[in-house]
């Protein structure tokens, strides 16, 4: 299939999902994961109405922001890896959102760079689904504490959590527990009602459970030509 087809099959699976779910095609963000793709690729999908584009990686997101940028294109970038503190005045410059706000010193250089640069931004809290404690996200235990800490950073505007499904995982199963955190954060955050949930594999499941923001990959985009 070719990047076109991929991407109008991925748009038909939305809305079919969306319609499910008692909801439209309109109800839900679709990030297209752009990573490890060069800036030709993002360009070819903004050619056919793409918006939103998804980058794990700094230094080859900003890259490709400043690219796209000089070539003038608008482009609505997400953040969706771990966030590395000192990546953070970096990703600021080009990201509307960061999906994976997930311990307090993050939280903290947010709002120190926010501050500087004088802007706002979107944000959702990362949750880690696993027994790893070395993942990025943060655990039940910690969300409460961490949602008040973003709270506290006006600059922020916290939308709501964000997680994973883990690898051989039912996903239904593990979106349900992101289900059950995000009721609990909406009781500290009651406009955090935005659920950042679902990849290549399970943003359908992802969408009729619920998710107003998907993350695809290669699903539209394909095999990635860039070494990770």
């Amino acid at each position: 299939m070719s990047l076109a087809e991929r991407y109008r099959s991925v748009l038909t699976n939305i809305e079919h999902s969306a319609i499910a779910s008692g909801r439209t095609k309109e109800d839900i963000h679709l990030i297209v994961v752009s990573k490890n793709h060069p800036a030709s690729l993002v360009a070819e999908l903004i050619t056919m109405g793409q918006i939103s584009f998804g980058e794990n990686r700094d230094q080859e997101a900003s890259q490709k922001a400043s690219e796209l940028t000089a070539a003038g294109y608008q482009i609505d970038w997400h953040f969706v890896g771990q966030l590395q503190t000192n990546k953070v005045k970096s990703v600021l410059g080009y990201a509307s959102t960061i999906h994976s706000i997930d311990r307090p010193s993050l939280v903290q250089e947010l709002g120190k760079q926010l501050e500087k640069q004088d802007k706002s931004i979107n944000g959702f809290i990362e949750l880690n689904l696993t027994d790893d404690l070395g993942r990025g996200g943060v655990d039940e235990d910690q969300l409460i504490d961490l949602a008040e800490l973003v709270l506290a950073e006006k600059r922020i505007n916290l939308l709501g959590v964000m997680a994973v499904a883990g690898l051989q995982k039912d996903p239904r199963a593990e979106f349900e527990r992101a289900l059950r955190m995000s009721e609990k954060l909406k009781s500290v955050a009651p406009a955090a009602t935005k659920l950042s949930l679902g990849m290549s594999e399970d943003y359908q499941v992802a969408i009729e459970m619920g998710a107003t923001h998907i993350r695809v990959g290669s699903a539209i985009t394909g095999p990635r030509p860039i070494s990770a």
